[in-house]
C-alpha cells in the first residue's frame, strides 16, 4: 500500500480535491503526506506584471502567498491525524510537472496525487496540462482527482451571461 504520497498543492478548489483524495488513502495505509507548492515561471511572470511598481516585493508576496497555501494544506492533513511535511519551491529553474517528477524521485514517493481539471481539446492546448506530464513522467504511480464538470441541462440556456470564478492568488496545477 502506498505509503509516502506526494501532492502538489496550489490552493484552488481542485488542487483541495485532491488533497482530500490523498488524505483518505493515506488514513487508508497509515502513510504521510509530503506537500509541495511551487511557485513557478508562470507565477513568476504574473508576479511581475502585478507588482511592476513595486520592485523586490514580488517575490516575497509569492512566497509568503506559497507558504500560506501550504500551511492551510498540512492543517487539513494534520486535523486527520496524519503525519505531514511540506516543501516550497520558490525557484524558477524549473516548472511545476518538473519539481513534482524531480520530487518524487528524490523523496522518493510511493505515489502522487493530483487534482485535475481534466481540461480536453483547445483548453488543453492553450493552458497545458501539468497533470498530463506528471502523468507520463512520474516514476510512480499518479492518481488523478478530477474535479466534478458544471452539467448544465440543454433548456437552461436562457441566454444569460454566465459568470467564471477562477481561484485569485493562486495557480491550478493544470
Amino acid at each position: 500500500m502506498y505509503q509516502r504520497i506526494l501532492v502538489p498543492v496550489d490552493g484552488s478548489p481542485t488542487s483541495d480535491l485532491g488533497l482530500q483524495e490523498a488524505i483518505q488513502l493515506a488514513k487508508l495505509s497509515q502513510g504521510c503526506l509530503r506537500l509541495i507548492h511551487v511557485i513557478d515561471n508562470l507565477s513568476f511572470a504574473l508576479a511581475m506584471d502585478a507588482y511592476s511598481g513595486y520592485s523586490g516585493e514580488w517575490m516575497n508576496a509569492l512566497r509568503e502567498g506559497g507558504l500560506r497555501v501550504l500551511e492551510d494544506a498540512k492543517t487539513k492533513v494534520t486535523a486527520a491525524g496524519l503525519q505531514v511535511e511540506t516543501v516550497l519551491y520558490d525557484s524558477v529553474e524549473g516548472r511545476v510537472h518538473e519539481l513534482t517528477v524531480a520530487e518524487a524521485r528524490k523523496w522518493p514517493a510511493d505515489v502522487i496525487v493530483i487534482g485535475t481539471h481534466g481540461r480536453r481539446g483547445v483548453a488543453r492546448l492553450v493552458l497545458g496540462s501539468s497533470a498530463e506530464y506528471v502523468l507520463r513522467l512520474a516514476p510512480v504511480p499518479v492518481l488523478l482527482v478530477r474535479a466534478p464538470e458544471a452539467v448544465v441541462p440543454p433548456d437552461a440556456d436562457d441566454g444569460a451571461p454566465r459568470r467564471v470564478r477562477l481561484p485569485a492568488g493562486a495557480l491550478a496545477i493544470e
